[in-house]
Formats: C-alpha cells, structure tokens, sequence
C-alpha cells in the first residue's frame, strides 16, 4: 500500500474532527445563545461535504488494507462523534503503519 492513501486518510480525519467540533460550537451558539444561525448553516454544509470526502478516504483505506466490516465502519462512523476521530485515527496509524510500502514502524508516544 502506498503512504500517500495513509496520509489522505490523515488529513482528513483531523479535518473532519475539527470541523464537527467548530459545528458543536456553533450550534451551542445557535440553540444555547439564538445567535450564528448563518455561521451554523454554512459550518453544517462544509462539514457535511468534508465527511464526504473523510468516508471515500477512509473506505480506500480500509480496502486496501483488508479491514474486516466491523472495523470499517467503526472508522466510518467515527467521523460522526466528536473527538472519536483523533482517537480512531491514532489507532488506524498504529495499525496500517506496517502495510505501507518502505516504511517502517515506529512506537506510538502515548
């Protein structure tokens, strides 16, 4: 498997995390404080395509590296909880680091 589909896949699970946070943020701000509606919509689409994107990324990723079905769509669906995917993501790293082509695996810092 080449590293560019691990990076991808990298990208856009810290994207996609920040993003759902910044949207949890917007839509306290929305029904907690009635203010940012606009902000809110315009946050709510951007993150709905960026998940778009996240899921063919991490799907690529996954049949690539053989994944059974549970743990595909664990991965899918961590994209949906917020902070799952910062932990989702570490985990997929440990795990595929081996299966990329000429690198080698290093220790996860806890």
């Amino acid at each position: 498997m080449k590293s560019s589909v691990l990076t991808r896949y990298r990208v856009m699970a810290y994207v996609t995390a920040v993003m759902l946070l910044v949207l949890c943020a917007c839509m306290v701000a929305k029904y907690g404080f009635h203010t940012g509606e606009d902000l809110t919509f315009a946050v709510s689409q951007l993150h709905g395509v960026l998940y778009i994107i996240y899921l063919i990324f991490a799907f690529d990723l996954g049949s690539k590296a053989k994944w059974p079905f549970g743990k595909l769509l664990w991965v899918l669906v961590s994209g949906t909880i917020p902070t799952a995917a910062f932990f989702v993501e570490r985990k997929v790293v440990a795990e595929t680091l081996p299966l990329v082509s000429g690198a080698q695996a290093q220790p996860v810092k806890a």
